[in-house]
């Protein structure tokens, strides 16, 4: 991402006379750069989500907890809990999934409500450093764990990481080319795919759930020396020509009065323009909050009920599948960015509501013959998911003046947990209904 295309403009100095431009860095040396920011970001968004989505993954471990004599906690890689609702056709866990999701978000809809009102304005790196050390202490405190609400306080920990992380990270990209977004959700969705998948791989290969967690704790020194030691220092905004026309095909958000200030350079913004920006970003926050609402009441309110018994997968096996599948279209489409682009984000919303609706219908008449059908499925509800984060975001970082950047970006990243707040609400009294049903 090298400087815009043509000639940079030649300086006059308090004479009028001409002068030269400062000479430009060596293509190399912003090559390199450009290169170190872009696997910077991938990584950040990797290791930040990926502490969230093992802990989704081992929800059904997790409230499968059992005990063996000597207070020794030991969950079996397929458990199959004699608390279970034997009654019910839904083979259910005393609690719903959803009391981990809830554990797993509600601290971070917490952090970015209180985002916009200055916690984005904090200095970065002790929110990194927070960010790692609460990473770190969710693995410790869940592997050791011999209780149900002493694990759930380990997904809290969870929990703080990425809502810190997140509304740091977003935060941090006004102060770098636009197309570093791209490699942070692409990093996001990669962090979904390859946290479930690791955890279904070394579970099914025979390995604890305990020793599962403990082998993860690397990722939380990775987002440290991503962070500290890969990225380079921002520079001013210099998007590149290839964005160049979409931005001026677009009408922005908030117009700056010729202002040229960079992100972050100038004063705080006032109430008053934070509203106005906040306004401006609803058309964008609304259908990522229904998207997000609908494809986690699907994940955390219907995946444990979609329970086939006519096949070679235990229930455990088939809830661990459902949420690798889920992370794989995220990841795909989360990377899709540069290939497809998409504006009008609602139609995203639209789909993945008739999405719950149809699996709704399915957890009640039990009507779909086979489990592969509902493997489809939930690949497209992730290729939607995906696709409505990094698609919102960048529309965002292109309607958005350079002073107003920094803080759109914090304040949109609420939208997609509040949506899994709301869907986490709703489905543990779904799941308490529908496992009474005999």
């Amino acid at each position: 991402m090298g400087g815009c295309a043509g000639s940079p403009p030649r300086l006059s100095d308090s004479e009028g006379e001409e002068t030269e431009p400062a000479p430009r860095p060596p293509l190399q040396d912003s090559q390199g750069a450009h290169w170190k920011n872009a696997v910077g970001f991938w990584l950040l968004g990797l290791c930040n989500n990926f502490s969230y989505v093992v802990m989704l993954s081992a929800a059904h471990d997790i409230l499968s907890h059992q005990r063996t004599p000597g207070n020794q906690s030991h969950v079996d890689p397929d458990p199959t809990p004699t608390s279970h609702n034997s009654s019910s056709r839904f083979d259910c866990n005393p609690v719903s999934t959803a009391a981990v999701l809830l554990a797993d978000i509600l601290p971070t809809l917490v952090i970015k409500l209180l985002a916009p009102l200055g916690l984005h304005l904090l200095p970065y790196s002790p929110r990194v450093l927070t960010s790692g050390i609460c990473a770190a202490g969710s693995f410790l405190l869940v592997a050791f764990s011999h209780s149900v609400p002493t694990s759930l306080c380990g997904v809290v920990l969870a929990s703080i990481s990425s809502g810190l992380g997140e509304v740091t990270f977003l935060s941090l990209t006004a102060f770098y080319p636009r197309a570093v977004i791209s490699y942070w959700s692409s990093g996001t969705g990669g962090a979904g795919l390859l946290g479930a998948l690791s955890y279904l791989g070394l579970t099914q290969a025979g390995l604890s759930p305990q020793h599962t967690l403990l082998s993860m704790l690397g990722i939380p020194a990775l987002l440290l020396a991503s962070y500290f030691l890969l990225l380079t220092s921002p520079g001013p905004q210099d998007p590149g020509g290839e964005e160049d026309s979409d931005t001026a095909a677009r009408q922005p958000l908030i117009n700056s009065e010729a202002s040229e200030s960079k992100p972050g350079s100038g004063s705080p913004l006032s109430l008053q323009e934070r509203w106005t920006v906040f306004k401006g970003l609803l058309h964008y926050i609304v259908p990522l909050v229904l998207v997000y609402f609908a494809e986690y009441f699907i994940n955390q309110g219907l995946f444990e009920l979609l329970f086939f018994r006519n096949t070679f997968l235990t229930h455990a096996q088939q809830y661990r599948w459902y949420q690798m599948l889920y992370q794989a279209g995220v990841f795909a489409s989360r990377s899709s960015l540069r290939c497809c682009r998409i504006r009008h984000t609602w139609v995203l919303a639209l789909l993945q509501c008739l999405n719950l609706a149809f699996l709704l219908v399915d957890v009640w008449l039990s009507f779909l013959p086979s489990i592969y059908l509902v493997f489809l499925i939930i690949v497209f509800e992730g290729l939607l998911g995906g696709a409505a984060y990094v698609n919102t975001f960048h529309n965002i970082a292109l309607e958005t003046s350079d002073e107003h950047r920094e803080f759109a970006m914090a304040t949109a990243c609420i939208s997609d947990t509040l949506g899994i707040s709301l869907s986490g609400l709703l489905a543990l009294p779904l799941h308490d209904f529908l496992c009474q049903l005999s």
